[in-house]
């Protein structure tokens, strides 16, 4: 893929992980939606997740994919430190156990501690693009 279009696909990812992040503060601003909250702050690493993976020309199409090429390809090389691998987990787990298994509502401390993971995630990996090219 040309160069330049990978740079157009990393902003515009970052610019939804952002997105969601901006969504979620807002939420937990106006003391809403603390589980909508877990899940904006999962899909911001998310997203983050896969404007990296497309620096690598990697698309996959599962998040746990897109988790495992996260952890072999960056972490595990040493270009992204080990705590972001613990974060991107942490918020994933949140995420599923939030949909999928968790009866008792969300606390608004919990779904603010998230949203905190979520937000020194994107940035690691914002500065790493940053001083990789990718981002301006």
């Amino acid at each position: 893929m040309n160069p330049d279009h990978v740079k157009i696909l990393v902003a515009r990812r970052m610019d939804q992980a952002r997105e969601c992040l901006d969504d979620g503060s807002y939420l937990l601003a106006a003391n809403r939606g603390a589980r909508t909250v877990v899940n904006r702050a999962y899909y911001a690493a998310f997203y983050t997740v896969l404007a990296l993976l497309q620096t690598i020309g990697k698309a996959p199409r599962k998040h746990k994919g897109a988790l495992t090429l996260f952890d072999s390809e960056f972490v595990k090389t040493g270009l992204i430190p080990r705590e972001a691998s613990e974060a991107i987990h942490q918020l994933f787990d949140a995420r599923l156990e939030d949909d999928y298994q968790r009866i008792d509502p969300v606390q608004p401390e919990e779904a603010a501690e998230l949203i905190g993971v979520a937000e020194r995630f994107v940035q690691t990996v914002r500065d790493y693009l940053s001083r990789t090219g990718y981002l301006t």
